[in-house]
């Protein structure tokens, strides 16, 4: 393993946070299908890369909250899962709708999602003995040397896919 490494990300980086704060622990039954369903996409989503998630990461906010990190391919890849009536998003969102239209998880647990859009150039990485992981797990892992050693460096470098991007969009 090379001790300092950085991603090897080409063009925007598609960057979505999902998760769910459990409002009521006692209301199990409320929120753990919540929380088995988005285990049950990661399963799906790992099965079909075609889809287009590259990578993912789960993690704990608190007792309470739980929330996955996913990189994506594009935000076309991931417009297409969320609407996709094969996929298993479909079915989950439809009972999450119906439960919270009934009034069912009000106050019970809560779900959010943020969805960033990163061009080339307001992204930079470093991992220090680290195995791949975040971005460098969606994008793979490069020597350091090879964006640059300072931070500064890693958000000035352009990669072909990024200046062909600039200069058609």
């Amino acid at each position: 393993m090379v001790s300092r490494t950085t991603a090897d990300a080409k063009g925007e980086v598609v960057v979505l946070l999902i998760g769910m704060r459990i409002n009521r622990f006692r209301a199990v039954r409320l929120w753990l299908p919540v929380m088995l369903a988005m285990l049950r996409m990661l399963r799906e989503l790992g099965k079909e890369p075609a889809r287009g998630l590259r990578s993912h990461v789960l993690l704990t906010a608190s007792p309470r909250t739980y929330y996955v990190v996913q990189y994506w391919e594009s935000k076309e890849r991931l417009y297409a899962y969320a609407t996709a009536q094969d996929a298993f998003h479909h079915r989950a969102w439809a009972t999450l709708n119906r439960k919270e239209r009934s009034g069912k998880l009000r106050g019970q647990v809560g779900i959010w999602h943020e969805t960033y859009v990163v061009p080339e150039g307001s992204y930079e990485a470093i991992y220090g003995d680290m195995p791949a992981f975040g971005l460098a797990a969606a994008h793979g892992q490069i020597p350091l040397e090879k964006r640059g050693r300072y931070a500064k460096d890693r958000f000035a470098y352009r990669s072909q896919q990024g200046a062909v991007t600039e200069k058609t969009g």
